[in-house]
């Protein structure tokens, strides 16, 4: 990403290699936003809003920021990402290492006030620090939410992400209904509202999957994310040694396919085709693109799958070759 970003600030080098990676354009339009096609690249890569350029070159129509915290956090210790080269897989457990709020709410200001004629489209993914307890969550949410409403086009809440201490314990009704509602109702206080969204764990039962589309349907959610990294290790190809060495983290992706799919699929199933889906997980070739979207998504990201396949991905999914 350095070298890109070296290679981006030369003009002709940036156009040549934005001719090089050129996607297929394939509209969609959702929640209003005019999408140029349906890849964009899921949060946790480019956390910082550092790469905007570097990643609108490579073809992305989206991409998530973030996840964003209150206060800049470290995240856990290094080492923190693995990659499972026999699964094409990766472990991470990175925990939400991030500037904070206020440096990269001011970084994407200056983004926009830059390049007015954007078309990348940018989500803000939106957590809680490490030490906030998770009755005070709601707070965390709400001062990422509003601090970064004027510059992103979508926020999508993280409640999901195995790597931050009782984290995934904010899926629970209740604790989700108090979030959620917090925002939406900040949300219709500020002009020009922008679509939320909720990214989920593939690691819920059937019946709390059921509760949390329940629950978004109820509240007027615009959507959901599916799905975030697994705790599961079961059917790798990489010996469970080697996996145990790596430690404790998120699993993503290609043993999430099928999960991801199947998860779509039953949550366009319950929403009766009422509640955008974003696939993200295991994500590779257009065949994956494609079987997400027959699923019920809408749109699609892509993380592990950059990470192996490469910057030409969007250009191989768009135009059906990867």
């Amino acid at each position: 990403m350095t070298l890109l970003q070296g290679a981006c600030a030369v003009a002709p080098l940036r156009i040549l290699l934005k001719k090089m990676f050129s996607p297929r354009d394939r509209p969609v339009t959702l929640w209003g936003l005019p999408f140029r096609h349906a890849v964009g690249l899921a949060a946790g890569f480019d956390k910082n809003a550092c790469y905007l350029r570097e990643l609108e070159t490579l073809g992305f129509s989206h991409l998530e920021i973030g996840t964003v915290t209150p206060l800049p956090q470290p995240g856990n210790p290094t080492p923190r990402l693995f990659r499972l080269p026999a699964d094409r897989a990766l472990i991470n457990r990175m925990g939400f290492n991030n500037d904070g709020v206020q440096v990269i709410a001011d970084r994407l200001k200056h983004w926009r006030v830059a390049h007015p004629h954007t078309r990348l489209i940018i989500g803000g993914n939106i957590g809680k620090n490490k030490q906030t307890p998770n009755e005070g969550a709601w707070q965390d949410y709400l001062i990422c939410f509003e601090q970064l409403h004027p510059y992103v086009d979508y926020f999508t809440v993280n409640v999901s992400s195995p790597n931050t201490p009782g984290l995934r314990s904010l899926q629970e009704p209740e604790q989700l209904r108090k979030i959620l509602t917090t925002l939406q109702q900040a949300d219709s206080q500020i002009n020009h509202p922008k679509p939320i969204l909720l990214k989920v764990a593939p690691d819920l039962e059937r019946e709390a999957m059921k509760e949390v589309i329940d629950l978004a349907r109820e509240i007027g959610l615009q959507g959901l994310v599916l799905s975030n990294t697994t705790l599961a290790r079961s059917g790798l190809k990489t010996s469970p040694q080697t996996v145990e060495e790596m430690g404790a983290g998120g699993l993503s992706g290609a043993p999430l396919t099928d999960r991801c799919a199947e998860w779509i699929q039953f949550a366009h199933q319950q929403s009766e085709g009422k509640l955008p889906i974003v696939a993200s997980g295991g994500i590779f070739t257009a065949a994956d693109a494609c079987r997400m979207q027959m699923a019920g998504a809408s749109l699609v990201q892509v993380w592990t799958g950059f990470v192996y396949e490469g910057p030409g991905i969007v250009r191989q999914i768009t135009s059906g070759n990867a």
